[in-house]
């Protein structure tokens, strides 16, 4: 958490109105756009003019979160995203600790600014960019940081609905439906809250996961048929290329959760997904672990990449092929370590 006095500090910048602009990482999940519009909310609350700025387009899964019809898209408008980012007091950035986490345009823009910058979020190492941080590995998510910190500026009495049900959704994607090891009594605690402010948690999950295309089944279909098992690794991989995403008319957050599958099999400690994008000039890469298997590591390692020691991402600018070969080349050459 802040220090005390940084809590104090905030809460008095906070004291009169302010032009205050949020931006999350690019690709936003759940917990970036819940922790940002949860903040959104509590803020208006406090009559701030508050924006929402996204690097780039959020999946349609999270369309119905309260507010998300105004978050501004930068890839899309960016002229009047920088205008409102440059007429800020301060800038919030939650969900990510590395200006480069936004795309290179946005991160670009951002670092020309003075403005002063407050952290927060859960993944490890963050750049020194931000006048207050708040980071904190043990988190599960950024959403219960962002509950925790509003709680600590002596704001608890203002959560509503729509707050909670933003922080909730993050909550609940982040920690894998409260599976993760990272689930705590006190996340437990924090949702029971939540859940007391109106939080419609049946609903969320239905929004979340029962709300699927026909097209995303599918895609999901050919994913599972491209599973492969290295069991001399404990390891497993999934493929999806462009041809693939193409045939079942691929939009953004098809893929989302697919990477999960590979270690619901007996045995494996380690999985990832590839996936060649049009959008993207590089593979994206998801890794997923359990146990000791630190795939932040491996993925700072070998694929540009980082996270959480049981969670992480990546990319390659190898083809797909090549960058299959290189994954299992570096599980054979670790496991002789």
């Amino acid at each position: 958490m802040f220090t005390t006095t940084e809590i104090a500090e905030i809460k008095n910048s906070l004291s009169t109105p302010k032009n205050i602009t949020i931006v999350s990482h690019r690709n936003p999940d759940g917990d970036a756009m819940g922790s940002s519009l949860g903040l959104l909310h509590l803020l208006k609350q406090l009559n701030h003019n508050v924006t929402y700025i996204s690097p780039n387009a959020f999946p349609s899964f999270l369309a119905w979160l309260p507010n998300s019809e105004k978050v501004i898209i930068y890839e899309e408008n960016a002229t009047t995203a920088q205008k409102i980012a440059k007429n800020s007091d301060f800038i919030f950035t939650l969900d990510f600790n590395a200006l480069h986490r936004t795309g290179n345009a946005m991160c670009m823009f951002l670092e020309t600014l003075s403005l002063p910058m407050i952290l927060i979020d859960h993944h490890e190492l963050p750049d020194s960019y931000a006048k207050y941080t708040f980071s904190d590995t043990s988190y599960g998510s950024t959403c219960q940081m962002v509950y925790d910190f509003i709680v600590a500026l002596g704001y608890e009495n203002l959560l509503n609905k729509d707050i909670a049900t933003c922080i909730y959704t993050g909550i609940l994607t982040d920690s894998g439906g409260f599976r993760f090891p990272k689930t705590t009594p006190q996340t437990h605690r924090c949702v029971a809250t939540l859940l007391e402010c109106g939080v419609n948690n049946t609903e969320v999950y239905n929004l979340l996961y029962d709300n699927s295309s026909y097209n995303r089944l599918q895609l999901l279909g050919r994913a599972l048929q491209n599973l492969k098992i290295l069991p001399e690794y404990n390891a497993s991989y999934i493929t999806l290329s462009k041809a693939d995403l193409a045939e079942f008319n691929y939009e953004k957050g098809d893929t989302e959760g697919i990477v999960n599958y590979g270690l619901t099999i007996k045995g494996i400690t380690v999985t990832a997904i590839f996936i060649e994008t049009n959008d993207d000039e590089f593979i994206k890469i998801s890794f997923r672990s359990q146990g000791n298997f630190d795939v932040n590591q491996f993925a700072r390692n070998y694929f540009n990449g980082g996270g959480h020691i049981n969670a992480a991402g990546g990319k390659s600018f190898s083809s797909l092929s090549e960058t299959v070969n290189q994954f299992i080349a570096i599980l054979a050459s670790e496991k002789q370590k």
